[in-house]
């Protein structure tokens, strides 16, 4: 049998977090005298000193310092137990959170989610659309229970999921075009890159060629293809994303000596597969087999 509850870790984890028993209290709703009881039995159980007061202040000692990172993490493996429990109680899931990040072909995901919502008509499915790290951020803070990122999960599920091939393009009547010889990186440095933003707001990356002297940051790749269609810079976009542009002439790929074409790498991913509702599993399921039959690049477009 276990010497101490959870229930007298969470009073510990309280006093330690919220620092003081009195503020404990305050904000986990409970009497000051019980958070003090069970930690005294706590400590009484464990045989070791936790927490310790300097002057008005109540602080960890050092082995209070090592047990909490081990209550931490058996509390949160405790929610994730309840969590569990709860998707299993409620069946098949009300509401499927799924980040994308914008490089991924649309038309796909549009087909994914529909074969989705045709099995679970009362489903409800909330779509954000992110940039870069942006999706990987969104499922760390658990605000969705899918993402689509080209940066893996340090802790979680990811899974390989696509390449994207990104060519370099600019408008046929953009100056770049009017050289007569290939082009190199340096002959792009004097002309202006439309970039797009990281939609993370903890730690924003920047990623490919960023030689420009003149550079233009907007927050969504549509946004980018729109200018750069117009006339107003050059990119590497993701082909599946400017099949139109390139079929009608509003883009047309940069003749570059090398790098024409780069790809990135996608990853599907989640926290916890025993979370996953009937739902999510389907959208997963289906959404592996639309890539798999994925065009190619070549299907896609001939240089």
């Amino acid at each position: 049998m276990l010497k101490v509850t959870l229930e007298q870790w969470r009073m510990f984890w309280a006093v330690a977090e919220y620092g003081g028993f009195n503020q404990a209290a305050n904000a986990i709703h409970k009497s000051q005298s019980s958070i003090h009881h069970a930690v005294h039995k706590l400590e009484e159980s464990l045989g070791v000193k936790l927490l310790q007061t300097k002057g008005r202040k109540t602080v960890l000692t050092d082995a209070g310092e090592l047990m909490l990172r081990r209550a931490n993490f058996l509390l949160d493996e405790a929610g994730k137990v309840e969590a569990v429990a709860q998707s299993l109680s409620d069946g098949i899931e009300s509401r499927l959170r799924i980040a994308v990040d914008e490089i991924f072909p649309q038309e796909l995901l549009y087909q994914v989610l529909d074969e989705t919502s045709k099995h679970f008509p009362l489903l409800r499915i909330e779509l954000q659309e992110s940039v870069l790290t942006g999706a990987s951020e969104l499922l760390e803070k658990s605000e969705v229970d899918i993402a689509i990122s080209p940066y893996p999960l340090k802790e979680g599920f990811s899974e390989e999921l696509c390449q994207i091939e990104f060519v370099a393009v600019a408008n046929p009547e953009h100056p770049l075009h009017s050289l007569k010889a290939p082009l190199t990186l340096q002959d792009l440095k004097t002309h202006r890159q439309i970039v797009v933003r990281d939609s993370a707001i903890s730690a924003q990356k920047d990623v490919g060629w960023l030689g420009a002297n003149q550079r233009w940051t907007v927050s969504h790749m549509r946004t980018s293809i729109d200018m750069i269609s117009s006339g107003l810079g050059f990119a590497w976009l993701p082909l599946p994303a400017i099949v139109a542009e390139l079929d009608s002439g509003n883009l047309k790929p940069l003749p570059l000596q090398q790098e024409r074409r780069r790809s990135a790498l996608l990853y599907l991913m989640f926290n916890d597969a025993d979370r996953l509702g009937p739902a999510a599993r389907h959208f997963i399921g289906e959404l592996r087999y639309q890539t798999m039959n994925m065009p190619t690049s070549e299907q896609i477009i001939d240089d």
